[in-house]
């Protein structure tokens, strides 16, 4: 009964955080908005017994990409005085494809059913142990492929901002 009521209540919480990072005049206080967004979202993950996903969800989002997305708004400098007027047709443009966005949500929620009842739910699927299980009996070799990927382009960005020597 609690976690219906905290469901709400987190339900509530991100989309109000949601549209304060929409309608916020100021660009760092709608990163922080997105922020504390995030977090109400990790506390749905936590809700559905994901407890690994929101500690990721909360380390990735908030922690990596909002700090970056931070440090570029204030590198930016952004100022009314300087930044270039939209075109009307820019605009209107953005209204039809947002427009179209919208009906593409719609149509895809349309059929979404209804939720399933509470005790039908498998209780341990979101735990560490049953992902860690998954993930090195059924998918080692795309895990693996994907570690030697990523050290490949980690030692090519390193190459690449490496100073030459003469």
């Amino acid at each position: 009964m609690i976690t219906t009521y905290l469901f709400y209540l987190l339900a509530f919480l991100s989309i109000m955080f949601g549209l304060m990072v929409v309608f916020a005049k100021n660009p760092v206080h709608s990163v922080l908005y997105l922020v504390i967004t995030f977090f109400t979202i990790a506390g749905q993950y936590v809700l559905l017994n994901a407890q690994f996903l929101a500690a990721v969800h909360i380390i990735v989002y908030a922690g990596a990409i909002m700090v970056l997305f931070l440090f570029v708004i204030m590198l930016l400098n952004l100022n009314k005085e300087t930044e270039p007027h939209k075109s009307l047709w820019l605009k209107l443009s953005a209204t039809i494809a947002s427009g179209l966005l919208l009906v593409v949500l719609v149509g895809s929620l349309k059929n979404a059913g209804t939720i399933p009842h509470p005790a039908n739910f498998n209780t341990n699927i979101g735990l560490i142990e049953n992902l860690g299980k998954t993930l090195f009996n059924d998918f080692l070799l795309p895990f693996e492929v994907s570690s030697i990927l990523l050290l490949a382009a980690m030692v090519g960005a390193v190459m690449l901002g490496k100073k030459s020597i003469k």
